[in-house]
């Protein structure tokens, strides 16, 4: 979404206010990331939506093809057959990620589309009604309502449907979000999440492999619970417990119900 930034605005009183204000379109051609203070880039909604894609595509790919090739493991040692049902996972995974990641952000896209043109019909329908709206919004951030007057009057006179879009729906109509690029972050990612635990069961001595698969996965595991901590802002430790646990208990669950089928069946 747009990032806010520091306005210059002299008052009546001649005092020199800065206020937070909604940053003007990027310049036509340009693609690289706002940049911090510091330096740092700050990463667009549609960049963080196919990180967020790949993350869990990631996820997915090693849970449940390792579940899939324990479960097989434990059933029988005939690696052909565990290697079949672990590649047939890595497909029928990838491309139903693929899918679903495209259904999803689709729905969302849509919903931006939607929101951004009730915003438009409702400018052209009563232009003042919203000019003051925009200014109640920016009075309920502290600013005096002169000022925030001010604030709105300009922003609406550059652009708008921005301006609006991005105080009531939190959207930039110039960063819709992509179910084409999540889609293949997210196939991509699978896939590569899923060659993890099919190298590991499928190279390593059978009196080995299991335990192999296991400490691979959790060590995969590890990683993209640190990553997705990182992009979500939230303490890695704890998203990375969490993300190895579940993802060991499933695996475990798969191993076990396999081993049980196997010798029964």
């Amino acid at each position: 979404m747009r990032r806010l930034w520091r306005r210059r605005i002299v008052t009546p009183d001649e005092r020199i206010t800065y206020v937070d204000a909604v940053r003007p379109s990027k310049p036509a051609g340009r693609n690289r990331p706002d940049k911090h203070d510091d330096g740092s880039e700050e990463a667009s909604p549609e960049r963080l939506n196919w990180l967020r894609a790949g993350v869990l595509g990631a996820n997915d790919g090693v849970v449940s093809t390792a579940g899939l090739v324990l479960g097989v493991a434990g059933a029988s040692a005939d690696n052909r057959a565990i290697l079949v049902a672990g590649v047939a996972g890595l497909v029928s995974g990838s491309m139903s990620m693929a899918a679903g990641e495209y259904v999803s952000v689709s729905t969302q896209r849509d919903a931006q589309r939607s929101g951004l043109a009730k915003e438009r019909a409702a400018l052209e329908r009563d232009p003042d009604g919203k000019l003051d709206q925009l200014t109640t919004a920016y009075e309920s951030k502290g600013i005096s309502h002169d000022l925030a007057r001010q604030v709105a009057v300009e922003l609406t006179d550059h652009d708008a449907l921005a301006a609006h879009a991005e105080v009531e729906l939190d959207i930039d109509p110039d960063e819709l979000l992509n179910p084409w690029a999540a889609a293949f972050a997210s196939m991509l990612s699978f896939a590569i999440g899923a060659v993890v635990p099919l190298l590991l069961i499928t190279l390593v001595a059978p009196s080995a492999r299991v335990l192999a698969t296991v400490l691979a996965s959790a060590l995969a595991l590890a990683v993209t619970g640190v990553v997705s901590a990182k992009l979500g802002g939230s303490p890695t430790r704890a998203a990375t417990v969490r993300n190895i646990g579940g993802g060991m208990v499933a695996i475990c669950i798969t191993y076990v119900i396999g081993a049980l089928l196997g010798s029964h069946l």
